[in-house]
């Protein structure tokens, strides 16, 4: 089953989307887009990303912006003020609610047919926008994903940018012959029909593709719409942003068993199960592994060969808890650790949701 979750999948949408689904792009002039930016204390990073917007290569006319402030106290809307003059709108959330609240009351503000939702900490290419917008022009599509790239503090790969370039390129695939199970929450657009239902105990990204779906559109994901984000050098706060990533992702997921009906949702349906769910079932894979393998190691050299392998895989991601192996460049060392890592985060998420924990108010990264 976890190679299932991990190599049969992806090759059997491989093998469906071999023909590839042709779509239309067109003129962004036809578009009218909105930019929403949630921010909460975000006075180090936000002027950036205000020039790094305003930058943007769009000629379909002025792009509205706005900048949700959820309840920030530091100087967020000062920042946000100083460029009114420059078309930026600043909505002040006086009490902190979360991200997806900050993103649905800003919704109330938007005046595009095309939403477009941006992390501060994400900085993006010059056409970036334009080029996301023009797969509209295709009816069928209702929200459209980037591509992420994740940059280390020191310009080299990380064992998060492993991890991504592999979600990505999943993505890629699932867009070819229906639609991605997951949109880059740092950058993604929709239009604003699909835009309901936001709630702070769920990912705004999934609920947006969720609601295409509903309304038989769907996603793609635009290889040439790139957003650029640094990683986490601590471990312990990417660990901390992962439980909380698949927590909410796990609440979303069991508030729309729906969408597991193949007889309604067809493909879809199949690749929502192995995407999500079977990912995530991956760590109770990996324990059942450990523990059977156990006393088959008695009984053949080749069950004891696995066990010798688990052993030091584990061993090497149990190491990254007393040194910081993290940031390795080497790849029999990065791989054990982020894969550790990304399903110990998946086991505790579990825990929590079974607690009847939910995670309602989002906190940027710091990065």
């Amino acid at each position: 089953m976890v190679i299932y979750a991990y190599i049969i999948y992806p090759v059997t949408i491989y093998v469906l989307g071999i023909q590839g689904r042709k779509f239309i792009k067109g003129n962004e002039k036809e578009q009218t887009v909105t930019v929403i930016i949630a921010a909460f204390n975000e006075e180090k990073r936000l002027e950036n990303k205000l020039i790094n917007t305003m930058d943007a290569n769009y000629s379909g006319g002025n792009i509205q912006i706005v900048v949700a402030s959820d309840g920030s106290n530091d100087r967020t809307n000062e920042i946000v003020d100083k460029y009114h003059e420059n078309g930026v709108e600043l909505l002040s959330i006086p009490e902190r609610k979360g991200k997806e609240n900050a993103q649905r009351v800003a919704l109330e503000q938007a005046r595009g047919e095309i939403i477009v939702f941006t992390d501060v900490a994400t900085i993006l290419e010059k056409d970036a926008i334009r080029r996301i917008v023009s797969n509209f022009a295709d009816p069928t599509v209702g929200c459209v994903s980037s591509v992420d790239r994740v940059i280390g503090k020191d310009g080299n790969p990380s064992g998060e940018n492993l991890y991504v370039r592999y979600e990505m390129w999943l993505r890629k695939l699932e867009s070819r012959v229906s639609s991605p199970v997951g949109l880059s929450g740092s950058f993604f657009a929709a239009r604003k029909s699909v835009c309901g239902d936001f709630s702070s105990d769920m990912d705004s990204d999934l609920r947006v593709l969720l609601n295409s779906v509903r309304q038989g559109l769907r996603g793609v994901v635009d290889e040439g719409a790139i957003g650029y984000y640094q990683d986490l050098s601590d471990q312990k706060k990417e660990f901390d942003r992962k439980v909380r990533t698949v927590l909410r992702g796990l609440t979303l997921f069991f508030r729309n068993l729906e969408f597991l009906n193949v007889f309604k949702y067809g493909l879809f349906s199949y690749q929502l199960f192995c995407h999500k769910l079977l990912r995530w079932l991956v760590p109770f894979f990996m324990i059942l592994l450990f523990i059977v393998n156990i006393p088959l190691a008695f009984t053949s050299g080749n069950y004891a060969f696995l066990l010798l392998a688990q052993c030091l895989f584990y061993g090497v991601a149990a190491i990254s808890l007393f040194h910081d192996l993290y940031s390795s460049r080497m790849l029999f060392i990065k791989i054990p650790v982020y894969f550790a890592t990304v399903n110990a985060s998946i086991l505790v998420a579990w825990f929590r949701y079974f607690a009847g924990q939910r995670v309602l108010v989002w906190t940027p990264s710091e990065r």
